[in-house]
């Protein structure tokens, strides 16, 4: 496909899979970028000191799948113990490329480069102390401080250039220079502007075995920040591969939610050549699920075609809009109707409390055989006492539940409504809290429809010119669309761009089918499809459909919208995945703290092993809980630091203090 520089351009196609070609960089005997396969990759835990320790890591790693291994050298000694380790391996007959990752420390990237085969530069640390002072960067100011970090960076530069050793350079969202910060904030336009304005140094002295990455733990801006740079790369005639993830996503299923929603945001796309889950877990853990986001994308070049839908134009409320005039169009980036390098919610009228200002509900299929008492809705956050005749309603308790043709013999918290299919719909006697569900036929022919919400399930086929004027002039009506494409995600967004285009503002449930899958796979693909659209503003609500466990359904509905920022539900924590720098064992520790913490909805909390992951990384958190020295700990309060040098042992107690004392903390029920 042949691309076209415009303002939203970021990606081959929205409607066609296609890896975006990027150049082949060697690190080492493993290429990446390229018609390369995506690779997947860690980082060690261990003390870099620790060569032996480290080394056993690095192979639990590789036989894991590895094909790169990241180990910190925050220092000189690191960075020189990183040829015994690279040694060591070697010896034991492992050859996987070594990338060092550096933090502030320029004399101990220049050790590493003539060493590892790759190394890893945070340009908002490089050579920079943040000091998070607040003032104007006049231009004169500002090329200053470019000549000054040209004078840092360009002799690692020469060194990689001369070793033939490669380069990440790793934006963090939370880790902006002060320069950076004064001129565009913590924004994506400011991550792509801090790695660009030293990709450019590099190109200067003709050096490009470069690789990029814009890594935040806040979804919406990692994928925001990727997107501008891919789109800035094509206008400044740039093809670097991307690195991609989500810093600090935490542990077990919520870290796998999140990371999911933001690499497989940009992977349904064609963005990445290779990819790192940061989980609070040992590091050969996480290589499992990076190879299984991976594939997701084997042979997706196969899918169905997406084609436009063919319709009239006549209609189109929004003339300025650009249409697709080819039936067989693909649509690129400079067709779309939203920005996606900047969230904001697709406009829909509301129904009911679905769509406008009200979160995405949650659906949830029912099999009414199994639910024949109260008691059983306990499994999706609703618990009811008998004795005082009343219903309790958790954070995750769904919106509506779906029974098809067969009801429940006992009633409902008045929170959750019924929906039917509209066969059986329209014989109950009581239709108050229930609800039809109709195809797209039964709906157009109807001679009974519901007075508050009309549910209609379409695919893309059902899109024709009567059932769009029938839903335009229906304010009661929310789509249910559904897809079996392997390319799901693409087809459900090209539906949402006809109804943008057309001005038609009626809510839309995002319905996915999974069968067979077990409870990670389930978490992954549906974070993967949902997260994608929910990313971009699109959807009103979420229903997924699996033969899992419904708590799992119910559970991985809620995480996805929490990982998206569409609806808060629980506490969530922003965790580091724990390196060499770390000082204190961060799984120990998250899951102490998440035990006396879990019951603030809404509360950002970020657990960071180091000073370099510490109050720059947790940029959106509420508090931190950061390690400033063996069994000491720092707490803030967003990016201020309130107290230094706690010890261990009660630092969790002065956090607790201290959210009390903002007017934060509640106690929990348990």
């Amino acid at each position: 496909m042949e691309i076209i520089t415009q303002n939203k351009l970021y990606c081959n196609s929205l409607t066609k899979y296609s890896r975006f070609k990027t150049r082949e960089v060697m690190v080492g005997n493993v290429g990446i970028g390229g018609s390369n396969p995506i690779r997947v990759q860690s980082m060690t835990t261990t003390d870099t000191m620790d060569t032996i320790g480290t080394v056993e890591q690095s192979i639990r790693m590789i036989e894991a799948g590895s094909e790169l291994v990241r180990i910190t050298a925050p220092a000189v000694k690191e960075a020189k113990n990183l040829e015994n380790i690279k040694n060591e391996l070697r010896k034991r007959g492992y050859d996987t490329p070594l990338v060092a990752d550096i933090h502030f420390k320029p004399e101990a990237a220049e050790i590493a480069a003539r060493i590892v085969e790759k190394v890893r530069v945070n340009p908002g640390n490089y050579a920079d102390k943040k000091k998070f002072k607040v003032f104007s960067f006049t231009d004169e100011m500002y090329n200053e401080e470019l000549e000054r970090i040209y004078e840092e960076f360009s002799p690692l530069v020469k060194l990689c250039k001369e070793y033939g050793t490669a380069m990440r350079i790793g934006t963090n969202h939370g880790s902006l220079s002060d320069r950076i910060m004064n001129r565009y904030g913590d924004t994506p336009v400011g991550m792509v502007e801090s790695a660009l304005e030293f990709v450019r140094i590099c190109r200067e002295h003709n050096y490009h075995e470069i690789i990029l990455s814009m890594k935040a733990s806040n979804t919406q801006v990692m994928v925001e920040a990727y997107r501008l740079l891919v789109n800035k790369m094509i206008e400044e005639g740039m093809d670097y591969p991307l690195h991609l993830g989500v810093t600090e996503a935490g542990d077990g299923e919520d870290g796998r939610i999140k990371s999911s929603v933001g690499i497989g945001t940009l992977l349904e796309d064609g963005l990445g050549d290779t990819i790192r889950v940061s989980l609070t877990e040992d590091p050969e853990f996480e290589i499992p699920v990076c190879k299984r986001i991976v594939e997701r994308y084997n042979n997706r070049q196969s899918h169905t075609p997406i084609a436009d839908l063919g319709l009239s134009i006549s209609d189109y409320d929004n003339k300025s809009q650009s249409v697709i005039l080819n039936p067989q169009s693909e649509i690129s980036g400079s067709e779309i109707p939203y920005d996606p390098f900047s969230y904001q919610r697709r406009k829909t009228y509301e129904t009911d409390k679905i769509g406008n200002h009200h979160v995405p509900v949650v659906i949830l299929s029912i099999d009414a055989g199994k639910f024949a008492e109260p008691s059983s809705l306990e499994k999706i956050s609703y618990s009811y006492s008998a004795g005082l005749d009343k219903w309790n309603i958790g954070d995750m308790a769904p919106d509506f539940i779906y029974l098809g043709s067969k009801d429940l013999p006992f009633a409902l918290p008045g929170t959750l409504k019924k929906i039917f299919n509209y066969s059986y719909w329209k014989t109950l006697e009581d239709k108050a809290e229930s609800f039809p569900l109709f195809t797209a036929k039964e709906y157009i022919g109807a001679e009974r429809r519901s007075y508050r919400i009309n549910f209609v399930s379409v695919t893309i086929d059902d899109i024709t010119e009567e059932l769009l004027n029938a839903v335009k002039s229906d304010k009661f009506c929310v789509l249910v669309v559904n897809t079996s494409n392997s390319h799901g995600m693409a087809e459900e967004r090209r539906i949402f761009i006809e109804l943008m285009n057309r001005g038609i503002e009626t809510p839309v449930i995002l319905s996915r089918s999974y069968t067979g899958r077990d409870d990670e796979d389930l978490t992954i693909d549906s974070a993967a499809d949902c997260g994608a659209l929910l990313i971009d503003g699109m959807g009103d609500g979420i229903w997924i459909k699996a033969d899992n466990n419904i708590d799992v359904i119910n559970r991985v509905s809620f995480g996805i919208l929490q990982a998206t920022r569409t609806r808060i539900s629980k506490t969530e924590y922003i965790s580091c995945p724990s390196c060499g720098r770390t000082q204190f064992d961060l799984q120990v520790t998250t899951a102490m703290i998440k035990k006396r913490t879990d019951h603030l909805k809404g509360v950002k909390i970020a657990i960071m092993g180091c000073i370099v992951n510490g109050p720059g990384e947790m940029a959106d958190a509420d508090y931190g809980y950061v390690g400033s020295g063996p069994g000491w700990i720092s707490l803030y309060r967003g990016k201020e630091v309130i107290e230094r040098g706690i010890p261990y042992a009660e630092a969790l107690d002065k956090l607790i203090e201290l959210m009390k004392q903002d007017g934060v903390w509640v106690d929990s029920d348990n």
